[in-house]
């Protein structure tokens, strides 16, 4: 589904692309001293570095605390599943990046979909997902607050830094959100079948 979201936007649907670029203008007019840092520090939440780093800690600590390696182990799966995804639509698609002065030196990759977004929705999503079996209310709000708004501000600073259309953002989302999902899903497919097993 996201390859063939991007191949139509690269091809029949070339219109959107076109529109696009007038977004990606404005935010290149609008650029200003305050706010190049503070998308720079958003943007980093969604580097390949971050991302792994975040995840490895997460996956040690859940697995001490918890002793379940398949629940430590759903970020994990989550990122995996989205890298899986986001490198061959990158190479299919093949979408160039936005007319925009770019702040930062580009992987090489194509503009869509969004590597930084996609694999810090998996991530912190899937951090979201498994938030809601905390017991206590105040922890579990502020911890889901955090993980829906960071993949937001990803998403918003990649926009702002010239790397990425609209639309690539969207897509990267939507590819992240889903293998949050499955992931998430997939534990819960693999707890109840041992409950029912235990019965």
């Amino acid at each position: 589904m996201v390859v063939g979201i991007g191949l139509l936007i690269t091809g029949p649907l070339k219109a959107i692309d076109l529109a696009e670029d007038g977004v990606t203008v404005a935010f290149n007019r609008n650029r200003t001293p305050f706010w190049d840092p503070v998308s720079w520090v958003c943007s980093r939440f969604g580097n390949t570095e971050s991302v792994i780093a975040v995840c490895l800690v997460a996956v040690l600590v859940l697995l001490w605390r918890t002793r379940d390696w398949r629940w430590s182990v759903v970020p994990l799966i989550a990122i995996s599943l989205q890298a899986s995804i986001f490198l061959p639509a990158t190479l299919v698609v093949e979408r160039q990046r936005p007319p925009a002065i770019p702040m930062d030196a580009s992987p090489p990759t194509s503009s869509y979909p969004s590597g930084h977004t996609g694999a810090s929705t998996a991530l912190y999503v899937s951090f979201l997902l498994m938030a809601q079996s905390i017991e206590r209310p105040w922890l579990r709000r502020l911890l889901t607050g955090m993980c829906t708004v960071i993949p937001v501000l990803v998403g918003v600073a990649r926009l702002y830094r010239g790397a990425h259309h609209i639309s690539d953002v969207l897509a990267g989302m939507l590819n992240g959100l889903v293998c949050a999902l499955l992931a998430y899903h997939w534990w819960r497919h693999r707890a109840q079948r041992e409950v029912t097993a235990r019965a």
